[in-house]
């Protein structure tokens, strides 16, 4: 039995990063600091996130006929049970994802979920069908699908490291099953859902080395699938154009565009400085989604382009962050899942800022940490831990 220890030279007194290696050759559980960086950068947004919810949401909870704090503290509930989840995960070492088995059966597991949610899944008045209701829980199969895309996928492309640039190994797998995942959330439909989980698996694959020429015509390949998903779902992808296109047009305002039209028309009312945390407008029964998917426009309207622009530093931090600890990991699988980790948050933070300032149309996808929903904030946080756990083990210094 050996012992790496990473120790400091200054004598600054800081945790020395230690792990032991058993007779296998793995490591045990690792003994050192969490990157200081990346806790207080997901503790600010989380926090932040908490306090503009709360905001965003008592009108309309009081609509329903709630209390004004009802999702607040719904959400501090979620907030409280993903903390546990990421201190746990802080200190689960990450390596122990690697065994096929488990990630694996993580993966067939958040594949059987998106069959069920398609089987016996609750519907919204539009159609969508996103989520599983089992007694008072309810919870959204893709918020489980995006960690095990990311766990399984690592796996397997540290297993055929050294055969990723062939297409037997390097694409085609990982192509067939982002096929089978793409079908089964376009089901729903999940539009944002899908392309957040497909990118997560192309970066993953050319991070893992796949070729670049075979590489490039997968992606042309799935082009051209999602070209003809989109013909096949004319109708409710035109819609979507049509609000993105012109969302202040006076024949659909009243429907189809007033959602985006109400955002558009917050982000606007907050000008530089805001009108002051409460002191939104449109939260009042004008703007729908306002503690879900535009909870960002209640942001904008309420702290102005000073708050919005420490929101979007946050996530870019986080971003860097992330990264700059799948630089310094000490192995191939760690660096992988916090590449994934990373993209993921911070690609759906960049989608959702869009949508609601109308860069793109409108996909229905949440703000990381602000949006109200207890699974994708639990498993959000259980992904940090993760990270944070990476970082135990990689050569920093906090």
């Amino acid at each position: 039995m050996t012992t790496r220890a990473n120790s400091n030279s200054s004598g600054s007194g800081r945790t020395q990063l230690t792990a032991i290696r058993n007779n296998h050759g793995k490591y045990r559980i690792p003994y050192g600091n969490v990157d200081l960086p990346l806790f207080i950068i997901i503790m600010a947004l989380l926090v932040m996130g908490i306090v503009m919810m709360f905001s965003a949401s008592y009108a309309w909870a009081i609509d329903e006929g709630l209390e004004g704090t009802h999702y607040a503290i719904r959400q501090m509930q979620m907030a409280g049970g993903g903390l546990v989840c990421m201190f746990i995960a802080s200190y689960f070492d990450y390596h122990g994802f690697q065994k096929l088995w488990l990630s694996g059966g993580l993966f067939l597991l958040a594949l059987a979920l998106l069959i069920a949610v398609l089987v016996i899944g609750d519907s919204t008045a539009t159609g969508v069908t996103r989520w599983i209701t089992i007694g008072p829980v309810q919870f959204q199969p893709s918020e489980i699908m995006k960690f095990a895309v990311i766990i399984f996928f690592s796996t397997m492309i540290v297993k055929n490291y050294e055969r990723m640039n062939q297409l037997k190994y390097g694409i085609l797998p990982y192509m067939a099953m982002l096929g089978v995942i793409a079908f089964l959330m376009l089901q729903q439909p999940h539009l944002s859902g899908t392309i957040l989980i497909l990118v997560i698996g192309v970066v993953l694959m050319f991070c893992g080395g796949a070729n670049v020429w075979h590489f490039l015509g997968a992606g042309i390949c799935g082009i051209i699938m999602m070209v003809v998903v989109v013909l096949v779902k004319k109708s409710y992808f035109m819609v979507r154009i049509t609000t993105w296109l012109d969302p202040f047009n006076e024949a659909t305002i009243s429907g189809e565009t007033w959602q985006t039209s109400q955002s558009l028309i917050a982000i606007g009312s907050g000008g530089f400085f805001g009108l002051g945390l409460g002191g939104s407008r449109q939260k009042y029964l004008y703007l729908p989604e306002t503690k879900n998917d535009f909870v960002f426009s209640i942001v904008c309207e309420e702290l102005g382009f000073v708050g919005a622009a420490v929101v979007v530093l946050l996530f870019v931090l986080l971003i860097y962050r992330g990264f700059y600890i799948a630089a310094h990991s000490r192995d191939k699988f760690g660096a992988l899942v916090a590449i994934g980790i990373t993209v993921q948050i911070g690609l759906q933070a960049f989608l959702n800022i869009a949508v609601v300032s109308n860069l793109i149309p409108n996909t229905g996808i949440s703000l990381p940490f602000f949006s109200y929903g207890g699974t994708a904030l639990i498993m959000q946080l259980a992904e940090m831990g993760v990270l944070l756990n990476v970082s135990r083990q990689a050569n920093i210094e906090n």
